[in-house]
Protein backbone atom coordinates (compact mmCIF):
# COMPACT_ATOMS: atom_id res chain seq x y z
CA UNK A 1 0.00 0.00 0.00
CA UNK A 2 1.36 2.89 -1.10
CA UNK A 3 1.36 6.28 1.08
CA UNK A 4 -1.47 7.79 -0.84
CA UNK A 5 -3.61 4.97 -0.73
CA UNK A 6 -2.84 4.91 3.04
CA UNK A 7 -3.98 8.47 3.69
CA UNK A 8 -6.89 8.02 1.64
CA UNK A 9 -7.96 5.21 3.74
CA UNK A 10 -6.90 6.76 6.96
CA UNK A 11 -9.18 9.33 6.02
CA UNK A 12 -12.31 7.68 4.92
CA UNK A 13 -11.85 5.88 8.17
CA UNK A 14 -12.13 9.06 10.02
CA UNK A 15 -14.98 10.02 8.01
CA UNK A 16 -17.11 7.05 8.53
CA UNK A 17 -16.29 7.34 12.09
CA UNK A 18 -17.08 10.56 12.55
CA UNK A 19 -20.53 10.35 10.08
CA UNK A 20 -21.91 7.41 12.96
CA UNK A 21 -21.27 9.83 15.38
CA UNK A 22 -22.89 12.95 13.86
CA UNK A 23 -26.09 10.39 12.98
CA UNK A 24 -25.95 9.36 16.33
CA UNK A 25 -26.42 12.37 18.16
CA UNK A 26 -29.12 13.49 15.39
CA UNK A 27 -31.21 10.11 16.11
CA UNK A 28 -31.08 11.07 19.71
CA UNK A 29 -32.60 14.20 19.16
CA UNK A 30 -35.50 12.21 16.94
CA UNK A 31 -34.38 14.37 13.63
CA UNK A 32 -35.52 13.19 10.34
CA UNK A 33 -33.03 11.51 7.77
CA UNK A 34 -32.29 14.57 6.79
CA UNK A 35 -30.86 15.85 9.63
CA UNK A 36 -29.45 12.82 10.23
CA UNK A 37 -27.31 13.13 7.60
CA UNK A 38 -26.54 16.90 7.92
CA UNK A 39 -25.09 16.49 11.42
CA UNK A 40 -23.31 13.16 10.17
CA UNK A 41 -21.78 15.20 6.85
CA UNK A 42 -21.09 18.54 9.24
CA UNK A 43 -19.40 16.24 11.51
CA UNK A 44 -17.49 14.41 9.16
CA UNK A 45 -16.12 17.43 7.19
CA UNK A 46 -16.43 20.51 9.33
CA UNK A 47 -13.40 20.32 10.54
CA UNK A 48 -11.37 19.83 7.72
CA UNK A 49 -13.18 22.92 5.99
CA UNK A 50 -12.56 24.83 8.77
CA UNK A 51 -8.48 23.34 8.58
CA UNK A 52 -8.39 24.54 4.57
CA UNK A 53 -9.49 28.02 5.62
CA UNK A 54 -7.08 28.30 7.79
CA UNK A 55 -4.03 27.07 5.91
CA UNK A 56 -5.31 28.99 2.41
CA UNK A 57 -7.07 26.02 0.46
CA UNK A 58 -9.93 27.66 -1.24
CA UNK A 59 -12.04 25.23 -2.40
CA UNK A 60 -11.87 23.44 0.45
CA UNK A 61 -10.60 19.85 -0.45
CA UNK A 62 -14.34 18.81 0.47
CA UNK A 63 -15.41 20.30 -2.63
CA UNK A 64 -13.14 19.40 -4.65
CA UNK A 65 -13.19 15.60 -4.31
CA UNK A 66 -16.75 14.82 -3.16
CA UNK A 67 -16.11 10.83 -2.11
CA UNK A 68 -15.68 12.23 1.46
CA UNK A 69 -19.16 13.85 1.34
CA UNK A 70 -20.50 10.84 -0.44
CA UNK A 71 -19.20 8.62 2.09
CA UNK A 72 -20.65 10.67 5.08
CA UNK A 73 -23.96 10.69 3.97
CA UNK A 74 -24.11 6.75 2.67
CA UNK A 75 -23.10 5.97 6.24
CA UNK A 76 -25.92 8.40 8.13
CA UNK A 77 -28.37 7.12 6.01
CA UNK A 78 -27.15 3.36 7.08
CA UNK A 79 -27.25 3.79 10.59
CA UNK A 80 -30.97 5.63 9.57
CA UNK A 81 -32.13 2.20 9.14
CA UNK A 82 -34.54 1.01 11.37
CA UNK A 83 -32.47 -2.41 11.98
CA UNK A 84 -29.16 -0.57 12.75
CA UNK A 85 -31.42 1.92 14.95
CA UNK A 86 -32.96 -0.82 17.38
CA UNK A 87 -29.54 -2.92 17.77
CA UNK A 88 -27.92 0.94 18.93
CA UNK A 89 -31.02 1.91 21.03
CA UNK A 90 -31.68 -1.61 22.34
CA UNK A 91 -29.83 -0.85 25.26
CA UNK A 92 -27.90 2.71 26.52
CA UNK A 93 -24.89 1.28 27.07
CA UNK A 94 -24.40 0.31 23.67
CA UNK A 95 -25.48 3.56 22.47
CA UNK A 96 -23.02 5.41 24.68
CA UNK A 97 -20.41 3.01 23.80
CA UNK A 98 -20.60 3.21 19.95
CA UNK A 99 -21.02 6.87 20.34
CA UNK A 100 -17.65 7.35 22.44
CA UNK A 101 -16.21 4.86 20.47
CA UNK A 102 -16.87 6.43 16.88
CA UNK A 103 -16.21 9.96 18.20
CA UNK A 104 -12.86 8.60 19.33
CA UNK A 105 -11.29 7.17 16.61
CA UNK A 106 -12.42 9.91 14.24
CA UNK A 107 -10.96 12.15 16.62
CA UNK A 108 -7.07 10.12 16.37
CA UNK A 109 -7.18 9.80 12.55
CA UNK A 110 -8.86 13.53 11.84
CA UNK A 111 -6.15 15.15 14.22
CA UNK A 112 -2.84 13.15 12.35
CA UNK A 113 -4.64 14.15 8.74
CA UNK A 114 -4.88 17.85 9.54
CA UNK A 115 -0.84 17.78 10.91
CA UNK A 116 -0.02 16.46 7.68
CA UNK A 117 -1.90 18.47 5.74
CA UNK A 118 -0.15 21.40 7.69
CA UNK A 119 3.28 19.68 7.11
CA UNK A 120 2.68 19.49 3.54
CA UNK A 121 1.11 23.55 3.15
CA UNK A 122 3.83 25.26 5.10
CA UNK A 123 7.31 25.14 4.14
CA UNK A 124 8.77 26.97 7.09
CA UNK A 125 6.30 25.48 10.22
CA UNK A 126 5.84 26.09 13.82
CA UNK A 127 4.43 23.29 16.30
CA UNK A 128 2.32 26.17 17.21
CA UNK A 129 0.46 25.77 13.70
CA UNK A 130 0.61 22.21 13.89
CA UNK A 131 -0.71 21.91 16.86
CA UNK A 132 -3.79 24.10 16.06
CA UNK A 133 -4.64 22.53 13.03
CA UNK A 134 -4.49 19.47 13.72
CA UNK A 135 -6.63 20.17 16.85
CA UNK A 136 -9.14 22.04 14.95
CA UNK A 137 -9.75 19.49 12.18
CA UNK A 138 -10.52 16.82 15.20
CA UNK A 139 -12.70 18.80 17.32
CA UNK A 140 -14.04 21.34 14.72
CA UNK A 141 -16.70 19.11 13.28
CA UNK A 142 -18.19 18.11 16.72
CA UNK A 143 -18.53 21.55 17.91
CA UNK A 144 -20.50 22.57 14.98
CA UNK A 145 -22.14 19.28 15.42
CA UNK A 146 -23.11 19.53 18.86
CA UNK A 147 -24.07 23.41 18.35
CA UNK A 148 -26.62 22.56 15.20
CA UNK A 149 -28.18 19.83 17.97
CA UNK A 150 -28.77 22.06 20.84
CA UNK A 151 -26.43 20.87 22.99
CA UNK A 152 -23.37 21.98 25.02
CA UNK A 153 -20.23 21.19 22.54
CA UNK A 154 -18.95 17.50 23.25
CA UNK A 155 -15.62 19.05 23.80
CA UNK A 156 -16.80 21.45 26.63
CA UNK A 157 -17.90 18.66 29.21
CA UNK A 158 -16.82 15.56 28.56
CA UNK A 159 -13.74 13.59 29.35
CA UNK A 160 -10.34 14.83 28.33
CA UNK A 161 -11.18 15.37 24.89
CA UNK A 162 -9.47 18.43 23.38
CA UNK A 163 -6.09 17.62 25.46
CA UNK A 164 -5.92 13.89 23.63
CA UNK A 165 -6.01 15.71 20.13
CA UNK A 166 -3.53 18.09 21.05
CA UNK A 167 -1.27 15.40 22.99
CA UNK A 168 -1.59 13.61 19.93
CA UNK A 169 -1.07 16.35 17.51
CA UNK A 170 2.50 17.40 19.25
CA UNK A 171 3.50 13.06 19.00
CA UNK A 172 2.63 12.90 15.31
CA UNK A 173 4.96 16.64 14.96
CA UNK A 174 7.56 15.11 17.07
CA UNK A 175 7.55 11.58 15.06
CA UNK A 176 7.52 13.10 11.97
CA UNK A 177 11.35 13.04 10.87
CA UNK A 178 10.85 9.05 11.48
CA UNK A 179 8.38 8.75 8.84
CA UNK A 180 5.19 9.81 7.48
CA UNK A 181 3.48 6.70 8.07
CA UNK A 182 5.19 6.26 11.71
CA UNK A 183 4.05 9.17 12.76
CA UNK A 184 0.71 9.13 12.11
CA UNK A 185 -0.15 5.41 13.32
CA UNK A 186 1.71 7.05 16.36
CA UNK A 187 -0.19 10.30 16.75
CA UNK A 188 -3.78 9.09 16.08
CA UNK A 189 -2.51 5.86 18.67
CA UNK A 190 -1.87 8.92 21.66
CA UNK A 191 -5.11 10.16 20.82
CA UNK A 192 -6.75 7.22 20.76
CA UNK A 193 -5.89 5.95 23.91
CA UNK A 194 -6.02 8.96 25.84
CA UNK A 195 -9.67 9.43 25.49
CA UNK A 196 -10.39 5.37 26.26
CA UNK A 197 -8.39 5.57 29.42
CA UNK A 198 -10.75 9.09 30.24
CA UNK A 199 -13.70 7.26 29.23
CA UNK A 200 -12.79 4.01 31.24
CA UNK A 201 -11.78 6.16 34.26
CA UNK A 202 -14.60 8.98 33.76
CA UNK A 203 -11.41 11.51 33.89
CA UNK A 204 -12.43 15.17 33.36
CA UNK A 205 -10.41 18.45 33.84
CA UNK A 206 -11.56 20.78 36.93
CA UNK A 207 -14.81 22.74 36.18
CA UNK A 208 -16.46 25.31 37.69
CA UNK A 209 -19.35 24.99 39.09
CA UNK A 210 -21.95 27.84 40.02
CA UNK A 211 -24.00 27.58 43.49
CA UNK A 212 -26.66 29.99 43.17
CA UNK A 213 -27.29 29.56 46.84
CA UNK A 214 -24.28 32.37 47.31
Amino acid sequence: MNSETFILFLELAGTVAFAVSGAMSAMKKEMDIFGVCTLGLITSVGGGVIRDLVLGITPPNTFRNPVYALTAVITSVIIFLPGVRKVLFRHRKVYDKALHLMDTVGLGIFTVVGVRTAMLMQEEYGIFLLVFVGLITGIGGGIIRDVLAGNTPFVFVEQIYACASVAGAVVCAAMWYFGEGYALICGAFTVITIRLIAVKYDMQLPKAKFDDRQ
